[in-house]
């Protein structure tokens, strides 16, 4: 009963499991997210994500300008105000740091790479929610939409190419996409964060934006437990206009990037966001994992569950590494 069927024989060498490989990975499917604090004179690092800063407008300029010369696909660019209100005004401020930053990166890379937005009010409100808060301090939908309308027009009037609508507010694609047409904007396009689970992991992320936050987003970014719920809000998101959908956080969530990408009629990306990153992080200065080769695993494994792009805080960084292996 000797086995007659021996998988290692397509194992054997390096060339032959890259001849097999069933999963790619590659710098043009990689997206960069970055940050940009108004005032700042100097890079400033994020302690809880190591390699990672609140970026100036010219280091920005020029770590983009990297980013892209090693490959990747698109950069996603989240805005640090120096200051607050209660609705966020500094997202819709032509001279906001986000919009600012945002034209600064199309005048210096053009159509040379995927520039992206970040349209959400909590990096910009005092109270660091999502959306516009009602007289009880729950979050107002439909107030709400009026502001990310407001925004996306100002984003794309700064250059973004892509929207990236991240509150899980009812509707917000939709009212996006009518904003955007009515004004001549009919080219930009938006990735959807269809799919945003009220996670632990975000914690090093909000150390990143300063954010204001106190209590929870419970209200408006799906339960952990939910899987239907995700592909009713993928569903509702590509009806109303969604050019991409995202999927956020990646690790804990393979299981819903696979059914998206299942079902979804448009591009499925995954963000693999910072704690996920910290932790990788954390452990690799330990000793405890090889750095760079669980980085790699790690962008495999969303690649192989079905996301067509990854965000990812390594990205500049893992597109070297492969190019370097090509």
């Amino acid at each position: 009963m000797f086995p007659e069927h021996r998988p290692r024989r397509l194992r054997v060498s390096p060339a032959m499991r890259r001849l097999v490989s069933e999963t790619t990975l590659r710098p043009r499917q990689l997206i960069l997210p970055m940050f940009v604090a108004e005032g700042a004179s100097q890079p400033r690092p994020i302690s809880s994500m190591p390699g990672v800063v609140q970026h100036t407008r010219d280091s920005l300029r020029k770590a983009a300008v990297d980013a892209v010369r090693a490959g990747v696909g698109g950069l996603m660019i989240f805005g640090v105000p120096s200051t607050r209100d209660a609705i966020g005004s500094g997202a819709t401020d032509e001279h906001g740091i986000l919009n600012l930053a945002l034209a600064d990166l199309r005048a210096e890379l053009g159509d040379d790479t995927v520039l992206m937005a970040d349209t959400c009010l909590d990096e910009f409100t005092d109270h660091g929610h999502c959306g516009v808060l009602d007289e009880h301090g729950g979050v107002d939908n439909d107030a709400t939409l009026d502001r990310y309308a407001a925004m996306a027009l100002a984003q794309a009037e700064a250059g973004a190419h892509l929207l990236g609508p991240s509150g899980m507010m009812d509707g917000q694609v939709g009212v996006i996409r009518r904003a955007l047409d009515a004004a001549g904007y009919s080219g930009t396009g938006i990735l959807a964060y269809a799919v945003k689970y009220a996670s632990a992991f975000y914690g090093p992320f909000r150390e990143a934006v300063d954010s204001q936050l106190q209590g929870d987003r419970k209200t408006y970014q799906q339960d952990p437990g939910n899987a239907r719920e995700a592909l009713r809000e993928i569903e509702l998101d590509v009806a109303e206009g969604a050019d991409l959908v995202m999927i956020k956080p990646a690790l804990s969530y393979l299981d819903i990037v696979r059914a998206a990408a299942e079902h979804s009629p448009v591009p499925v990306a995954a963000y693999n966001i910072s704690g996920e990153y910290a932790m990788v992080e954390a452990a690799a200065a330990n000793g405890w994992l090889d750095r760079e080769r669980t980085v790699l695993e790690v962008l495999t494994s969303i690649r192989r569950a079905g996301a067509d792009q990854v965000l990812t805080y390594w990205a500049a960084e893992a597109a070297a590494w492969l190019d370097r292996d090509r």
